[in-house]
């Protein structure tokens, strides 16, 4: 039985991957094997591995713990490559991780700034490398002008960014759009920026 202490996200990662791996390592009696997989920083959770003879805390990259038959469990330490072989399958069926992007626009209105329509080409780029694109598309504006203005605006940058996106052949179903006016900024400064989060 696994209790998560902390950062739950690993420790779920780690668990999925345990429930769905063949492991070619599994020693003959062995239940479960339990694996806390780094972030791309290399920061971990920790995860309690329990069974009926006691339990065990995993809290370093690639400590893992097996729980045997008769419920003992037991910790160990497992390479990077070791965890690549035994979960090769989970890990190959995880979906591209979510990437955002901001695009700026001329002050007061839905015109892209130079930099920015090249910088669209890598958004649409990204977009094109994933089987179902979900498309999250915010726009945002400087703290001038009045707040209903600001909220229009916001919202026609974004719709802007739907409309180019529909053009190239991403379906409307895939984006959904939202202003947020002056409320959130992005930055500091005046912004007058669109986020585009892609999962």
């Amino acid at each position: 039985m696994t209790n998560p202490v902390a950062r739950a996200g690993l420790v779920l990662m780690a668990a999925l991957l345990g429930a769905c791996a063949q492991d070619p390592l599994k020693p003959p009696g062995s239940i479960d094997l339990v694996v806390i997989v780094p972030d791309r920083e290399g920061r971990v959770g920790a995860v309690v591995v329990s069974g009926a003879q006691g339990s065990t805390t995993l809290d370093r990259p690639y400590a893992a713990a097996r729980v045997e038959e008769g419920g003992k469990a037991e910790a160990r330490s497992v390479s990077e490559g070791e965890v690549k072989k035994i979960f090769e399958g989970a890990i190959a069926a995880q979906p591209l991780r979510p990437v955002s992007f901001l695009l700026y626009f001329q002050e007061g209105t839905d015109e892209y700034t130079p930099e920015s329509k090249q910088a669209f080409e890598g958004v649409f780029a990204e977009i094109a490398r994933r089987k179902a694109a979900e498309i999250a598309v915010i726009g945002h504006t400087d703290r001038v002008g009045p707040v209903e203005f600001n909220d229009a605006l916001s919202l026609k940058r974004a719709d802007r960014v739907r409309r180019d996106f529909m053009e190239r052949g991403i379906p409307q179903s895939s984006i959904s759009t939202a202003g947020r006016g002056e409320r959130e900024p992005i930055v500091p400064t005046a912004d007058e920026v669109v986020e585009i989060n892609v999962r």
